[in-house]
């Protein structure tokens, strides 16, 4: 078994861009460094200029380089391509995207350290260089660069990848884990109880179910909603302490609960049901009250 630690540079974070820089190492199963791979490839699109303000990779540093597909890096990642070996990438959605536009179908076991650290962390922050100066990561790094002759630049990948590392080991001696079980925690849905986008930023997810189910209801018919968010969003409706709060947004009892027009208007309610545009969690109350009538 080996272990892949890798990072990616890009021309940018859209659709369209490609990989300029492949940077990785690979791991025997006492968690040592065996191999080091680093190569500025050109891609087929040029950097664009707010990615060169993050990794300071110019197009004329890349423009007599190979293509990805041409470099000892690729073919030997391609090499190393197996379900007996195990990938660690921190946000490994983005590098695997990438390297998928290459060609690169990756049969690896994954650890994601970006979801590892949500898992263990909930109120943390995620970020690879955030941890690394805040887990004292950066301590290390003289040396292991000295160790294996390793000479890095700021922000470059073969940077983020000694980070990486030390992330990753850090995570197997600090919290006792097992490869096996940081590959099965990359794989578990993350459970949120706030909200950390959007209009209810930083509010408890159960809190605004039973304030704004209608809210709710939309995003869970968003088809890109993310997948983690979802999960959760599902696991708080089947643990709410209490019922939901369906409220008329607009019209004669704007802001009125369903329960209490009810009280003071069924006809009104009953109109509400057959003529009025809502939500079909709403729709499915107030049908309940009128069948009770």
């Amino acid at each position: 078994m080996k272990i892949i630690i890798l990072d990616t540079e890009t021309t940018g974070n859209k659709q369209e861009d490609r990989i300029c820089q492949l940077s990785y190492l690979v791991l025997n199963e006492n968690l040592e460094i065996e191999e080091i791979h680093n190569e500025l490839v050109n891609p087929p699109i040029p950097i664009s200029y707010e990615a060169m303000a993050v990794h300071h990779i110019t197009n004329e540093m890349i423009e007599d380089k190979p293509k990805l597909k041409h470099t000892n890096a690729y073919k030997r990642l391609k090499e190393l391509n197996s379900p007996d070996n195990i990938i660690v990438i921190h946000n490994a959605e983005f590098d695997l995207e990438m390297l998928k536009k290459e060609g690169f179908n990756p049969f690896f076991k994954l650890i994601d350290t970006f979801r590892i650290l949500k898992h263990i962390l909930p109120e943390g922050k995620f970020g690879l260089q955030y941890n690394r100066y805040a887990l004292g990561l950066y301590k290390q790094e003289d040396l292991i660069c000295k160790k294996h002759n390793i000479k890095i630049n700021a922000h470059d990948a073969l940077g983020d990848v000694i980070v990486l590392y030390l992330l990753f080991t850090y995570l197997i001696k600090n919290h006792n884990l097992t490869l096996d079980e940081l590959i099965e925690l990359t794989k578990k849905p993350i459970i949120y109880d706030k909200f950390y986008q959007g209009k209810y930023k930083f509010q408890k997810i159960k809190d605004i179910i039973i304030q704004d189910p209608d809210y709710i209801e939309f995003m869970l018919n968003q088809k890109d909603l993310d997948e983690d968010l979802k999960h959760s969003i599902e696991y708080h409706l089947q643990n709410l302490d209490e019922p939901m709060q369906f409220r008329f947004n607009f019209g004669k009892y704007k802001g009125m609960l369903v329960e209490d027009v009810a009280e003071i208007d069924m006809q009104y309610l009953s109109w509400a049901y057959h003529n009025m545009k809502m939500g079909k969690w709403m729709r499915a109350k107030i049908g309940e009250i009128l069948n009770k009538y």
